[in-house]
């Protein structure tokens, strides 16, 4: 029985003096990264990265000429104005 109690007793001061020395080593570092700004655990430790989407594929362009000719016709039937005719051909001429 006294070798019992002695085992018992030494793995209770073992353990008592891990913990003392870990709990030591833990706050040791939390103060070394308070003082340096950087504590691991202000910060998620991953961030997902946003997604990456693709570019949408460009409209088919009609050929300017094409555009201007049927601005024009427009205009001779009466459905556009004169400015509106001049608008139209310098947003397509890009002017």
């Amino acid at each position: 029985m006294p070798g019992l109690l002695r085992g018992v007793a030494r793995t209770a001061v073992i353990a008592g003096t891990a913990t003392a020395v870990s709990n030591r080593v833990s706050r040791r570092q939390a103060e070394r990264w308070q003082r340096q700004g950087t504590y691991p655990y202000d910060q998620p430790a991953y961030q997902e990265p946003p997604p990456q989407y693709a570019a949408p594929e460009p409209a088919p362009q009609q050929d300017m000429v094409q555009q201007l000719k049927d601005l024009a016709e427009l205009r001779d039937q009466g459905v556009l104005t004169e400015e509106e005719f001049a608008a139209q051909k310098a947003r397509i001429l890009g002017s």
